[in-house]
């Protein structure tokens, strides 16, 4: 094992398990503070690769690679959860990994995340371990109906959950997930009035900042829309901002972690799920606040003192440009409102539901920047129901989040 330290300097050179998205926008704001950056991800043209100063192409698996990854990195991160852990320990007794495999073997597996938070006295909605049929027929007597059954690892964007309204819908649930899944766990439905997420910055020496709560719209299970600071009462934004912060110093993370809650109409506010890395809710904080996620990322795992996570917009609003959204907006980029930032990712295929890029737009009001993102005919408008999810705060919906 390598003498360990906990201080990097720019000029250095941070590895980044994987190149999407994430890896991107944090190498961008990295070489703003003077690092180098290597990537590894089996893609050739990956977004990250696009402005790394090297990039190796290889799977996740590839040992041969992870030590190449190592010989060329001070200090290595993971962009993104879906990586073993296992390659992760082969790392850490290489180089140093300061977010370190055991948070993710914690946040890419539902019931071990379940299991974290409820032994540190983090409020979670009520849930079973579920390993076969039998099991699930326990579950929903315990928990009750209705529920949603969720496959303890792997699954996004709402893939790999089955929703349960009846007992009806048990039978029609495809037998091949008890024999496909080791695990899996079957949650009470949350009755919420708005998902809320904190992303929150921990370095090494235990220094934390937390950026403003946000309110999440989502559409297909995937996030349409951000806004930030969350449209909630105040008690509320000042809770879900000091529960994030117990759940980082509880885990004793370093670098960020996102995370997801639901807001009950009581104002209580329930964890749903962890990322321990850059989240899709937190772009918005590139142009709106005075550090970005990226560059509090960069800081934390490179030993740097956190900056201020501060708004410096009133408002600010981030919507996801899908695949589905490419060709209208490319021939609305001269007519976009000078209040909107783009952000491209880099991907060359366009597929229905991938994330292409996002659009924050800054503004005085809550309202104005709405009034903005719905009047472009990029995608469709707000539905009263969701302007009620977003500004509305005793509308109560049932959801289990994504």
């Amino acid at each position: 094992m390598k003498q360990r330290q906990n201080h990097w300097s720019p000029g250095q050179t941070i590895g980044i398990l994987g190149g999407g998205q994430l890896g991107r926008m944090a190498i961008l704001e990295g070489k703003k503070l003077g690092y180098r950056f290597v990537t590894m991800d089996p893609a050739e043209d990956c977004p990250a690769s696009q402005v790394a100063d090297e990039h190796i192409v290889a799977r996740y698996d590839d040992q041969e690679a992870a030590h190449k990854l190592a010989q060329k990195s001070d200090v290595i991160l993971y962009e993104f959860e879906n990586i073993d852990p296992h390659l992760v320990r082969l790392i850490e007794n290489l180089k140093p990994v300061p977010q370190g495999s055991r948070l993710l073997s914690i946040t890419q597996h539902r019931l071990k995340e379940k299991q974290a938070l409820a032994s540190a006295n983090i409020p979670i909605a009520p849930y079973r371990a579920v390993h076969s049929q039998e099991d699930l027929q326990a579950a929903i007597q315990e928990v009750g109906i209705p529920g949603v059954l969720k496959t303890a690892t792997g699954g996004y964007d709402g893939k790999g959950q089955w929703r349960i309204h009846a007992w009806e819908d048990v039978k029609r649930l495809p037998q091949t997930i008890f024999t496909e899944n080791h695990s899996l766990i079957y949650e009470q439905f949350v009755p919420f009035i708005k998902e809320v997420s904190v992303v929150v910055a921990r370095n090494s020496e235990g220094d934390i900042e937390a950026f403003p709560p946000v309110v999440n719209l989502h559409r297909h299970h995937i996030l349409h829309m951000t806004i930030a600071p969350g449209p909630m009462e105040a008690e509320s934004f000042v809770h879900a901002k000091r529960l994030a912060i117990q759940v980082a110093e509880q885990l004793q993370i370093v670098g960020l972690i996102a995370v997801e809650m639901f807001l009950l109409q009581d104002g209580r506010l329930w964890v749903n799920e962890l990322a321990p890395r850059p989240h899709n809710s937190g772009h918005y904080t590139l142009d709106a606040c005075v550090t970005s996620q990226f560059e509090q990322l960069i800081r934390a795992v490179c030993g740097l003192p956190l900056q201020s996570p501060q708004l410096i917009s009133p408002t600010a609003v981030m919507v996801n440009i899908l695949g589905e959204h490419v060709q209208k907006f490319q021939a609305e980029m001269g007519r976009l409102p000078s209040q909107g930032k783009v952000h491209w990712y880099g991907k060359t295929e366009a597929k229905r539901g991938r994330k292409m890029g996002h659009m924050t737009i800054l503004a005085e009001t809550l309202s104005e920047a709405l009034n903005i993102a719905d009047q472009l005919p990029i995608w469709s408008s707000l539905t009263e129901a969701e302007k009620q999810a977003i500004i509305a705060k005793s509308t109560v919906r049932e959801g289990v989040g994504n």
